[in-house]
Formats: C-alpha cells, structure tokens, sequence
C-alpha cells in the first residue's frame, strides 16, 4: 500500500527547519511529504490570497498542510486545487502532536559560539574579596574572562596582585588599561587578554605575547583599524578588532554598519563587541537590548562581548547574554527563528498564558464547600473566592475588603487570623502584579522571571496557604 503524500506551505526562512521535523514525524504518522515556499521569507505571512496565485498542487498530493498563521478561507483553496486543506500548528515544533506521535523535540541550545567578558569596574578600588565574590558571581552566570578594569589616569601597583589571586581562584583574566606598568604587571600575573591596543601603545603591548583588542583612533576612523590590523599581523602580535559600538544618539546606527563594513574587510579576523555602551547607557530593560546585539554579533562572526551590569537595569547583563548566545546560535545554526525555544529573557512577560474562562470561574465559585480561599488573576480581574462568596476586582485592598466585610457580616470573621490575613494579602498582591505584566499567576506558586528570577537579588518561595479553621 503507497502511503499518502502531504504538501506542507511554509516560508523560506523555517524551510530547513520544517524538513528535519517532518523527516521524524512523517515515518511514525504513514505518510510521505513534499515542502512548498511560495515564495515568501516568514510562514507566518502565508494568505489564501497569495496561495491562490502562487501555489502548484501536484496530482500525487493527497492534502495540504499551510501554517497555523495562514490567514483566510480554507475553502476557497480547495475549491480551486480541488484537495483538502489544513492549517497546522502555528509553531512547526508541535507538529508531532499534531499528527499524535509525541511531543515536540526541545531545541539543543547547549552550544553557542559567543564569548562573554564580563567586566569589573574599578576593581582596584573594592577589596580583594569583593573582587573575588563578583567574579566568581559573574562566571556562575556565563561570563567566560572576568575582565579587570582600571582607573582611567591612575596606575594602581596592586593590579597584579588582583589577576594572580583571579588566576588562583580558576579565572581566565582580561586587563582593560592603557597604563603600561599596570598591563605588563598583569600579562605577568596570567591575563590573557589586553583591552584595549591602539597607535598610543602599540610598540609596546604588541611585544607581550598576548593577544590584544584592536580600537581605532577614533569610533569613525576606520582606516586606522584597518592600518592597526596590519601592523598587528607584522608584528604576529594576536589580535580581535573592535570598531566601538557607539551609544544610542551618539552614532549607533553607524557604528553597527561599521562592524558590518569591517567583518567585511576582515573576513577571517576575530571581532569583539562592547555592548555595555547601549546597555548601560540605554534606560530600558537589557534583556531584549542584549538578545538583538548578541543575534548581530551570530550573524556577523563577532566571537566575544564586553559588558558591564554596573547600573541597576543591566544587573542580570551576564545572565542574560549567556541564554542570548544560545538562541542565537542556535536560530542561526538551525536557521529558524528563535520563539518558543526558551523562556530566560521573557522576564517581565510569559510568553504563553493558560487562561481560565469566567464561566469556569464562575462554576468554581458555585461548587466551593470550605472556607479556604482560592485566588485567581483571569479575564483582567482578581477573582478572590470561598464558600462564603466570589469577589471581584481591579485592587487587591478592594476585594479583601469586601471578603473582610461578608465574613463580619457571617460573624466568620475570626477565621481570618493575622497569619491568614498576611498570606492573603501577599497573594492577591503577587496576583495584582501578574495581571499588570502580563504573567502566568498560579496560587502558591512562584512566578517565572526567567534569568531575573535565578540571578536577581531575591527569588520567589514556596508557601502554603494556612488552614482558617484551625
């Protein structure tokens, strides 16, 4: 018996990604498969009406498989190609159990091809075993080099010492000075890497032998990048260019054309990136800021990052590049888009929501036969409810007061005890911010806030809601 062929639409950019799905799928679900790009880049773009035009059925097909997003009526398709139509899933990694062979197959986001420096500034002014504590901080959370940072116009004579007890303690050690006494001390102590090289200390960083950052002149001098780059190589003195990532309305948009222009001068030298320049200096959240700088630094060969979390926005930089390198890797590698992979840098929003309806709500409500309180964040409204009755509000202190005022009324007031009070009134508040984010609330469960949860200052904790009656 032949089996059945399905033609699956998709766009060009999931084309690859779809055909590794299907190659696993197709064997356990009986059919064979045909894949079709009517000429677009995204999937989720497909109409009917572009279909219309553009799409060729072959005769052996049996059905047609379009995307989740497809927008339009089915049935005019089939009407005019003279086959069933369908939509999938709108994310092809469901599609095993769309067709009841299993579940969708995590993406491997094990590799990554970027390396991150995480720099400490100042660090000649904290004392040794602060030092110690924020670098082995920051290589919990993913940086690969702990990057000492100096004084600008000031040598500090215990820099060596700083990169030796780095050293001892397991780190690999990056110098940022252009003090030479304070360089050399620290090439000697084990730093591997010198930030940064330019014609001001040329002569003698290249006479280390150790690898250095190559910068121009000036961020729009990018013939003295190039100049540098070949004298570097005269002098077999390793090096990675760096073009300086400006900050945002001090030529930003420039400067990335810049890197784009240089990676392709240089094809083949290794680039490094500072990204705590629009990060750090950018008033905005840096998860999404260091997810796009990461996906350029993929797509152009840029094999490191600089950065900071110096100022509070930035305070999980780390973190969160360290899970950025992994996506975009893996989107790059894989060539698919990078959505529904990973939940680490959705921070302040969930990206999917179960929702519960108002009539299950209501039902719920209805049915309660104890005393116990169930909270709920649903239909853009706190839903507070026990036997004794449902409220419903915008406020937190609004609808405890009204559960307040019934149990008074019921003379059940003392079954809400200050322990009992304390826990509700957490609760609700942890409800009222879940709806004001957008977040996933689950009574006594902590939320999700990715790598702000795990490497913030505080985490969220298990707690259990006290027995009223007892």
């Amino acid at each position: 018996m032949t089996e059945r062929t399905l033609l699956f639409v998709t766009g060009r950019l999931a084309e690859g990604s779809l055909r590794d799905v299907l190659q696993t799928v197709a064997p356990r679900a009986g059919f064979q498969f045909e894949i079709v790009v009517p000429g677009i880049q995204v999937a989720a773009l497909v109409h009917t009406a572009l279909l219309k035009r553009r799409l060729i059925v072959p005769d052996h097909i049996e059905k047609v498989i379009v995307p989740g997003w497809c927008q339009g009526d089915l049935a005019e398709l089939e009407a005019q190609f003279g086959r069933p139509f369908e939509r999938g899933p709108k994310d092809l990694h469901d599609l095993p159990e769309y067709f009841g062979v299993g579940r969708r197959r995590p993406a491997d986001l094990s590799r990554w091809s970027i390396e991150i420096l995480a720099e400490i500034n100042h660090a000649p002014l904290l004392p040794l075993d602060q030092i110690l504590q924020q670098a082995a901080a920051l290589q919990a959370a993913g940086a690969d080099l702990i990057d000492v940072g100096g004084i600008p116009g000031q040598v500090c004579p215990q820099i060596g010492e700083i990169v030796r007890e780095l050293k001892n303690a397991g780190h690999r050690v990056s110098i940022d000075s252009f003090e030479q006494s304070e360089v050399e001390a620290a090439v000697a102590a084990g730093a591997e890497l010198i930030l940064s090289c330019n014609q001001s200390n040329l002569d003698w960083v290249s006479r280390l032998g150790v690898e250095v950052v190559a910068v121009p002149e000036t961020p729009q001098d990018s013939q003295s990048l190039d100049r540098l780059a070949e004298q570097l190589t005269d002098r077999q003195c390793r090096f990675r260019l760096d073009p300086i990532l400006e900050p945002v309305g001090m030529g930003f948009a420039a400067s990335l054309e810049r890197y784009l222009q240089t990676r392709r001068r240089h094809p083949d030298a290794a680039m490094m990136m500072g990204v705590g320049n629009v990060s750090e200096l950018t008033e905005v959240d840096s998860a999404g800021v260091n997810m796009l700088l990461a996906a350029i630094c993929e797509e152009l060969g840029i094999q490191s990052v600089l950065t900071t979390q110096v100022i509070n926005w930035c305070r999980t930089a780390v973190a969160e590049l360290a899970a950025a390198r992994r996506l975009v890797h893996y989107a790059v590698s894989a060539g698919t888009i990078p959505k529904n992979l990973d939940g680490s840098l959705t921070m302040l929003r969930d990206g999917r929501l179960r929702r519960t309806s108002q009539a299950a709500l209501d039902q719920l409500a209805q049915s309660l036969t104890d005393p116990n309180y169930r909270i709920f964040a649903e239909q853009g409204q706190l839903h507070l409810m026990n036997s004794e009755g449902s409220w419903t509000g915008s406020s937190a202190f609004a609808i405890f007061e009204q559960a307040l005022l019934t149990a008074r009324r019921k003379r059940t007031q003392d079954s809400i005890t200050a322990e009992h009070a304390f826990y509700l009134g957490y609760e609700l508040a942890r409800a009222e911010v879940a709806l004001l984010l957008g977040k996933q609330y689950v009574q006594d469960s902590p939320m999700s806030f990715g790598v702000a949860g795990q490497w913030g200052a505080s985490s969220a904790v298990q707690h259990h809601l006290p027995d009223p009656t007892a």
